[in-house]
């Protein structure tokens, strides 16, 4: 019967997903020569070719990909294993690592812990790390965090196996304009409505993404007046009049003071972006996990919650 090792299996999948030897050994704290060493001695246990070259770099082989098809679901097997585990030896309060975009920490994250403190049981201790919404998967796929709460603009594919995803929110957009602007009270605002004027959002990254794919579905492209990343930053210039924002529900209802600025929901074209919770395949068994999603499910309902009487009002 074939030899498989785990340790060596994981090399072959970080270097699928990392591209090269180099980065691969980085994210493993190993060197260059150790690694090829390690794949080396795979190909050798299995009896294929797993490596070829490719000009200066190495591509995986078919048989690469074949072995770690199978792999994956090995991977999968040991998240549950590992996750029985834990419930086993510290019940249902174990630590949960959860890395989160800025706005899901306030809006999600924080009234999630607030419910489990709220149960009157012992509950999973969560660490939290804010991080970008792309890097939220990196973090997860290196075993950094437990838990990934992104955007599904940039979550990988439901069919991902390496992955479990569970839609959370649909957080609605709605536009930011300064108090005195022409259209700050005009009823049944749309999007299209603003095409003439200036836009400020962040020059790279999703929220770029995310304000050019509604304008643009709206029947145009936005002029991008200024680039901020910070709704602070981004809030302080459409109070100073100097252009008009998209922002989310998330964080247009929350409690901090948005004097000078106009939010208005935009009724017709109602654009959003989905949010999205991750694990590693195989963890949501785990009780902590579950806790901690279950309560974030419940986070995001009071969430949703609230944006339907922000749109009423």
């Amino acid at each position: 019967m074939t030899e498989w090792d785990v340790k060596k299996l994981r090399i072959l999948r970080t270097l699928r997903d990392r591209g090269t030897v180099t980065a691969t050994a980085e994210a493993l704290r190993m060197t260059p020569s150790a690694v090829s060493q390690q794949l080396t001695n795979l190909a050798g246990q299995l009896g294929v070719r797993l490596l070829e070259a490719q000009g200066r770099r190495v591509r995986l082989t078919d048989a690469a990909h074949l072995v770690l098809r199978h792999a994956e679901a090995v991977f999968a097997q040991l998240e549950r294993a590992d996750a029985e585990l834990a419930g086993y030896l510290r019940g249902e309060a174990g630590q949960v690592r959860v890395g989160a975009f800025s706005t899901a920490v306030p809006a999600l994250v924080v009234p999630a812990v607030r419910l489990l403190g709220a149960e009157g049981r012992p509950g999973p201790q969560v660490r939290v790390r804010e991080a970008e919404a792309a890097q939220a998967f990196e973090l997860l796929s290196a075993g950094e965090v437990d838990l990934a709460l992104s955007l599904a603009a940039h979550a990988p594919t439901v069919r991902d196996p390496r992955f479990t995803l569970l839609p959370l929110l649909a957080d609605p957009l709605d536009v930011a304009l300064p108090a005195g602007h022409r259209l700050a009270g005009a009823p049944a605002l749309r999007l299209a409505d603003l095409s003439q004027e200036p836009w400020i959002f962040g020059g790279s990254g999703p929220w770029s993404e995310i304000t050019t794919a509604a304008c643009e579905a709206a029947g145009f492209v936005p002029e991008q007046a200024h680039s901020a990343a910070g709704w602070t930053a981004i809030l302080a210039m459409v109070r100073a009049s100097m252009g008009v924002a998209l922002v989310p529900r998330m964080v247009s209802s929350s409690d901090r003071p948005h004097h000078g600025v106009a939010m208005r929901v935009l009724e017709s074209d109602r654009p959003c972006r989905h949010v999205v919770a991750a694990v590693r395949q195989g963890a949501e068994r785990g009780p902590a996990v579950a806790r901690v999603l279950d309560a974030l499910e419940r986070a995001a309902a009071d969430s949703a919650g609230r944006s339907a009487v922000v749109k009423q009002n």
